[in-house]
């Protein structure tokens, strides 16, 4: 039992030792340090962002006002069909 628990640690402290000093332990240590790198925003892109959120407003608008239109043009329409038939 004694024989295979050494061998377990062995091996077992062996891969915690090559992880600790790999790229990838190393990341793993800078995160939990809390040194992780913050994000950069590029400020082309934030502009670009902005445009879009712009354009995506106007749009809304626009078919605001279509959808206001339409109804307008339709409720006469409505209004001239006999309740309970057909036109």
């Amino acid at each position: 039992m004694e024989d295979i628990l050494a061998i377990i640690f062995l091996f077992g402290g062996g891969t915690a030792i090559c992880l600790a000093f790999s790229p990838v332990g190393r990341a793993l240590a800078e995160r939990i340090r809390g040194r992780h790198a913050e994000p950069g925003y590029d400020p082309e892109l934030l502009a670009e962002v902005q445009s879009l959120r712009t354009d995506v407003v106007e749009l809304q608008e626009r078919v605001d006002f279509t959808e206001r239109l339409l109804a307008q043009r339709n409720d006469p329409q409505l209004a001239a069909r006999p309740e309970g038939g057909q036109a």
